[in-house]
């Protein structure tokens, strides 16, 4: 919390930076008493239009009075947040309480120079946050007609409005909690804003160097030499104080000396210099920086500062930044030709995109696909990752004509949240291949504030195959996995025909294809390479055509090994020319083979008449690093084939009133302590979406025993309310199917008498339900992920094999069928070892329930049913366990920010 002396208390996370509608940067914060002067000067430079649009009336000045009341704010009955850029402020939103407590009036005012950049938008997107967490769910304006700018923000934000006109005003009513529709119309604003400032970066219309070096072998001299001898299309500046020409070329001592305007900096001076460039890239219009300079996030945490300190400077003059530490960006597009990086020329044209964080890895990234010959669209080096994301480059690649598959290694997902939702978008149309470091869990990169995690490893994982990723381990299987995707056409199921010219070679691929969930259809072995070049080559495209031909092949794996009469290069030859002419994708394994992409463009234009080039083939040197990467390729491919369903919202679900239920109870929690609600608060709060527990009584005497079995309904259950006995019926912690009092008082002693060498414990009494499978859910509020929902079978599979199931909720139809059958034990729901089947649609509709309460409400911290009963009709929750706790923000929510 920050507390502004005078004014009151409000969250952090109130305070944000956001990127605008042109993918420049603006910072956002609640208004404080030190603002006078500053609201003052933003006042007397608006137009006499603008005043009076705002304020129904023209006024040159504010009065002291004024300036007072619109300055100093409880940050809860009135609120108000300013946008400033470079210091300076932008654009005002306030909110201030009406009579009835739930309804707040709302207004604006935005700074002549600056509309048109989305800055209303944004504004009442924080506002409207605000005051949902402050108890205000509806907004009201009063707006003149001729201000159709403001009716516009309104109007396009997606709430449901209410207008009425009168008295020459238009008054403008909505409810604020977040719909269907303003949720899409945040992400698209927020798609739009980020996929330009991606854009602006990696298509410049000029570049600067500052810190252009004639000193060879310095990062300067590299950037600025690569980047010329990449003859960028636009305009390149060298900015070095002590050198006059540089490459050719006038060099200037600042980047204000520079003639035309600079849209991207690339900054290679030494660190204790950074803060003067930035200020004087800032104040000469520079729209983002490529930063190279190490000494940030890698110096302990007075680089930590510098590095927090460099992006909040860059960001307040509306910057991005690219780094620091950054290896540099790649733009293979002709019409832009950037080589703003260490990398030596110019990449092959194509269609991999391609992301690193770490300078480091980045040159492993971009070796390992040169090597292979793979053509990039385009590349960008994060470094520490201190500005520019994974997440921000997606939403770049989503719209990029020239991108057709993605990858990205990365050592940290600052948010996670965002990651699954934007991965998941971008799934549908591209591949995504994520490759990331064994200690990525979910931690954020330096430079972020650490927050404690609560989710298991596995969940992130699951959470990338939910959204559609291609998880790999390392960087050459990343390679493996791109080699297909941007050259091959996605197969349509998993059966494959294996050609080999080695009977005992064929073998070993089929029988590594099937751990990989590949099924080898037929394998093919009377190749003959020895019959003469032209007789072996003609035999082998007979035999692949007739065989590609077949629709019960889906794909070919070739494990070659080449001879005398058809090398290496005619075989992959006719391997990629049948796979090009029959569609289905096609990879080959040529033994003793160097790990390499063997690139035939030039092979295939030679052999055919009208000159053309020809496809390329992924080649592999060994036959599992081929298998492993189309069975990874497939699974995608089965992924995008399926019917992903629609997001589910079980009925019968009282959101309004679980909100007003948890903020009650919440009332009297301090700060972030967490609170464990006793079994009737728990049972009451899961009733509001439809989740049933069967009921219990502790008890402390016989009689009171007999009494809640009485009202209960016998028979009745006893179990020990111990945590570590309560489900142990072989130690005497559970007792069924009791049927009346005098049975009930024998058991009673009899487990008392069971419990006693275990200290002792209270007892309860319950109600006896159909026999069936014991399951069990967990939901948590994970302070990256945000709310992660996970299934098991009870006991030992949960216990002590870890069999979970994880999901990120929302949830759609699909996933929630997966969900409940992802654990290994879930076969014994359905009749295993003879026994019946049980309920699966009743878990799935449990399941729904749950992840849509967490989803909607994260100031329940903890849900816990164990154990849940599923029979052969419907399931019971037999003990539930409920934490609440003031909810942190999470890192995907309903108000745009940027991370850091």
């Amino acid at each position: 919390m920050v507390d502004q002396p005078g004014t009151g208390v409000y969250p952090e996370y109130w305070e944000a930076d956001v990127v605008l509608r042109d993918g420049g940067t603006a910072h956002l914060r609640p208004i404080s008493p030190e603002d006078a002067d500053a609201l003052q000067a933003f006042h007397t430079a608006q137009s006499e239009t603008s005043i009076y649009m705002r304020f129904f009336s023209f006024k040159s000045r504010l009065s002291s009075k004024e300036l007072r009341r619109f300055t100093e704010v409880d940050h809860k009955d009135r609120v108000a947040f300013v946008i400033t850029i470079g210091g300076e402020i932008v654009g005002v939103g306030r909110y201030d309480r009406l009579d009835d407590p739930t309804e707040a009036e709302v207004a604006f005012n935005i700074s002549d120079a600056q509309q048109g950049r989305g800055i209303g938008s944004i504004l009442l997107e924080h506002l409207a946050a605000a005051a949902r967490e402050n108890g205000i769910r509806r907004f009201t304006a009063e707006v003149l007609p001729e201000n159709r700018k403001m009716l516009r923000v309104f109007a396009d934000a997606g709430y449901e409005l209410a207008r009425r006109f009168d008295d020459g005003v238009v008054s403008v009513e909505f409810n604020i909690d977040p719909t269907e529709k303003s949720l899409a119309v945040m992400e698209s604003r927020e798609h739009r804003a980020e996929a330009r400032s991606v854009r602006d970066l990696l298509a410049p219309s000029s570049i600067a160097v500052v810190g252009a070096s004639r000193r060879w072998g310095t990062v300067g001299h590299q950037l600025l030499e690569h980047i010329l001898e990449a003859r960028f299309a636009g305009a390149v500046y060298a900015v070095n104080p002590e050198a006059f020409e540089l490459a050719g070329m006038k060099s200037f001592a600042r980047i204000a000396d520079v003639p035309g305007p600079v849209q991207l900096a690339v900054v290679a001076v030494p660190y204790e210099e950074v803060t003067k460039v930035v200020n004087e890239c800032g104040a000469a219009g520079v729209k983002g920086l490529v930063v190279a300079t190490a000494g940030y996030a890698d110096d302990g945490e007075r680089g930590l500062r510098r590095q927090r300190e460099l992006v909040r400077q860059a960001r307040s003059y509306g910057m991005r930044v690219i780094g620091p530490e950054s290896l540099g960006i790649v733009n293979t597009n002709p019409e832009v030709s950037l080589n703003a990086s260490m990398a030596p020329s110019l990449p092959r044209r194509g269609g991999l995109g391609l992301f690193s964080q770490s300078a480091a890895i980045g040159v492993s990234v971009y070796a390992a696909a040169s090597r292979r010959g793979l053509g990039i669209s385009s590349f960008l080096s994060a470094g520490n990752r201190a500005d520019i994301s994974g997440n921000d480059v997606m939403q770049f690649w989503e719209d990029d004509p020239d991108t057709v598959a993605v990858g990205l290694y990365l050592e940290s997902i600052g948010n996670p949240r965002k990651f699954s939702r934007l991965a998941r978008r971008l799934s549908r149309s591209k591949p995504v291949i994520v490759a990331k470091s064994d200690v990525t869990g979910l931690r954020l990169p330096p430079g972020h504030v650490v927050r404690t995690t609560l989710a298991p490893a596995a969940a992130l994982d699951a959470m990338m195959r939910q959204a559609g990723v291609i998880a790999v381990e390392t960087i050459e299987q990343l390679m493996d996995v791109a080699q297909i995707v941007s050259s091959q056409p996605l197969p349509k199921g998993p059966a494959l025909a294996v050609y080999s010219n080695s009977a005992a070679f064929g073998k070993v691929v089929a029988d590594n294809a099937a751990p990989h969930g590949l099924i080898v259809d037929r394998i093919v072995t009377d190749v003959d390479l020895d019959a003469g070049t032209s007789a072996a080559r003609e035999g082998l495209r007979r035999s692949l055509r007739e065989n590609l031909a077949d629709d019960s092949v889906h794909a070919v794996v070739a494990a070659m090994v080449p001879s005398r009469s058809l090398t290496m290069d005619a075989i992959a030859g006719v391997l990629a020319e049948c796979a090009a002419e029959a569609g289905k994708p096609v990879v080959a394994a040529f033994t003793g083979i160097l790990d390499t992409s063997v690139q035939l463009d030039e092979l295939l234009a030679r052999n055919r008449e009208s000159g053309e080039s020809g496809p390329s083939l992924p080649c592999y040197s060994s036959a599992g690093s081929a298998v492993a990467a189309l069975a990874a390729v497939v699974r995608y491919a089965k992924w995008l084939d399926r019917d992903q369903g629609m997001f589910v919202e079980p009925a019968g679900c009282d959101r309004e009133g679980t909100r007003e239920h948890i903020e009650r109870l919440l009332s009297s929690v301090p700060g972030e302590q967490l609170v464990r609600l006793d079994d009737g608060e728990a049972a009451a709060l899961l009733s509001r979406y439809g989740i049933p527990v069967v009921p219990s009584a502790v008890f402390e005497s016989d009689d009171e025993a007999v009494a809640a079995a009485e009202r209960l309904g016998w028979p009745v259950v006893l179990k020990t309310t111990d945590p570590a006995l309560r489900h142990r019926l072989d130690l005497g912690g559970v007792r069924l199917d009791i049927e009346d009092a005098d049975s009930l008082r024998r058991n009673i002693a009899q487990m008392r008498r069971a419990l006693e060498p275990y200290g002792s414990s209270a007892i309860e009494v319950q109600a006896m339900v159909s026999v069936g499978q014991a399951c069990t859910f967990r939901a948590i509020e994970d302070p990256l992920l945000g709310p992660v929902v996970s299934f098991g079978l009870a006991g030992d599979a949960v216990n002590l094999l870890d069999d979970w199931a994880h999901r990120v909720p929302p949830l759609s139809s699909t996933d929630l069928h997966d969900f409940i059958r992802a654990p290994r034990a879930s076969l014994k729901l359905f009749g295993y070892q003879g026994l019946p089947a049980v309920d699966v649609a009743a878990l799935e509709d449990l399941g729904a329930r749950l992840a849509r309460l967490k989803d909607e409400h994260p100031g329940i911290a903890l849900v816990e049913f164990n154990p849940v009963l599923a029979g052969t009709r419907g399931a019971n929750i037999l003990a539930a366990e409920v934490w609440i706790g003031n909810a942190a923000q999470r890192t995907d929510s309903a108000r745009r920010a940027m991370l850091g």
